[in-house]
């Protein structure tokens, strides 16, 4: 049985087709109708059949709200799910068409239209090249810079349908379960600076767990490193810190870590220790941190490699660079904290260390004073003779952090810790005097 709105779409494809030519003219009276009846296989079919979507093309040109309201509506809910329009939409100069839109658009609908047309095409590995080939990487990146950081709802509307197209274009086919498969387009065509503002300005709010492990499993680590070690000897620091950024934001989840840690990311990441860029060294330095959060057998890499402690110790006393000197402070301690062996406390106390994380309980930040107190109090219990008590001020520091009326509650409780383990160790306690 034919359905009323089949007749209805049916009537108004056979005024299409017998207007053809003056489509432009009068596809404002005929539009708004057709996105509300596309609604099934049955009824985009007949729209398929009498090659509305190539007719519909040229709308996008319109400066007319409204009729690039309905014409995008219409070619992305004729094109969602449906491999014989996006087909005929890949013969077509949409994305040059789409590109167009995108630089035009002033207004947050205009964007969300555009955005709607290209999520339903990007789905579509012919039409996915075209778009990277007309520059929609490029476009969608300065939205992303141009808006990334807003408070405003609308903003951030758009931030997260760019960065989803962002995902189309950079992973492909969802479905698909393959490792290899990556689009290499995206990353071809796309500059560095566009690839990585992209993949940061998305893995930094959006990113899921899952996505996380899957760009890591799609090989996008070693392109990042591969950016990496390729700009530190041209000296683009921007590249780096932005590459940094988004090894950093990937490895938050702990399955990525785990992944990361399996692909010698961390060993990769040392190597660039050789940069003389205090911001690209602040953010290797958190990036190492995010990677041993939790896991023991990377903070014990890292806690008995010489060069790394060696340079961290000379961080730790930089004091024109304060970013890079709290990151120092910070992956010392966390080395710690995340591995318990005598050898790596052992490791640390050789480097000259402690006394740099005695120094930062005296932080301004809450944060990284619980976090050398708890360093310090787990090497505490494994070797109370790295304390050197006289030299390293130690008792005096916690003194002044429980006399503080500003000090938190929780740096007082950890700092009343570690003094009662001090304090049951008579002989050490003597030589502080």
């Amino acid at each position: 049985m034919v359905s009323c709105a089949q007749v209805l779409l049916e009537g108004i494809l056979q005024h299409i087709r017998s207007v053809s030519s003056q489509i432009l003219f009068r596809g404002y009276q005929l539009l708004p109708g057709i996105p509300s009846l596309i609604y099934t296989e049955q009824m985009k079919k007949p729209c398929i059949e009498a090659d509305l979507v190539p007719t519909l093309i040229p709308m996008l040109e319109s400066t007319d709200q409204e009729m690039l309201l309905h014409a995008g509506r219409a070619i992305g809910r004729i094109c969602y799910d449906n491999h014989s329009a996006k087909e005929a939409l890949s013969m077509t100069k949409v994305a040059e068409q789409l590109v167009k839109q995108l630089r035009r658009a002033e207004s947050h609908e205009r964007l969300e239209i555009v955005f709607e047309v290209l999520q339903a095409l990007a789905e579509n590995d012919a039409l996915k090249v075209q778009l990277v080939e007309a520059g929609v990487p490029e476009v969608l990146s300065e939205i992303l810079l141009r808006l990334h950081g807003s408070s405003q709802a609308q903003d951030t509307c758009i931030v997260k349908a760019a960065s989803d197209l962002i995902v189309s274009l950079l992973l492909g086919d969802m479905k698909r379960q393959d490792k290899g498969f990556l689009n290499s387009q995206f990353a071809l065509l796309a500059s560095p600076t566009v690839f990585l503002t992209s993949l940061t300005c998305w893995v930094l709010p959006l990113s899921s767990d899952g996505n996380c492990l899957r760009m890591i499993q799609l090989g996008i680590i070693h392109q990042l490193l591969d950016l990496l070690e390729k700009h530190v000897h041209s000296g683009d620091t921007s590249v780096q810190q932005a590459a940094l950024s988004a090894l950093q934001n990937l490895a938050v989840p702990v399955v990525s870590k785990v992944q990361m840690l399996e692909e010698g990311v961390a060993e990769r990441i040392e190597a660039l220790l050789r940069s003389e860029s205090p911001p690209v060294q602040s953010k290797l330095l958190g990036t190492l941190r995010m990677l041993a959060d939790g896991q023991a057998d990377a903070a014990e890499i890292l806690g008995q490699d010489p060069l790394l402690l060696n340079r961290l110790v000379q961080w730790c006393n930089v004091s024109d660079h304060s970013g890079l000197c709290g990151e120092a402070h910070r992956l010392l301690a966390s080395i710690l904290q995340h591995n318990r062996s005598p050898e790596v406390v052992k490791a640390i106390q050789a480097a000259q260390g402690v006394k740099h994380l005695v120094s930062m309980t005296t932080s301004e930040h809450a944060v990284m004073q619980n976090e050398a107190l708890n360093a310090l109090a787990i090497a505490s219990a494994i070797d109370l003779g790295i304390f050197l008590l006289k030299e390293s001020q130690l008792v005096q520091s916690l003194h002044r952090l429980l006399k503080d009326d500003n000090t938190s509650p929780e740096v007082k409780y950890n700092s009343m810790g570690l003094l009662c383990r001090l304090l049951n160790s008579g002989n050490l306690i003597l030589s502080c005097v």
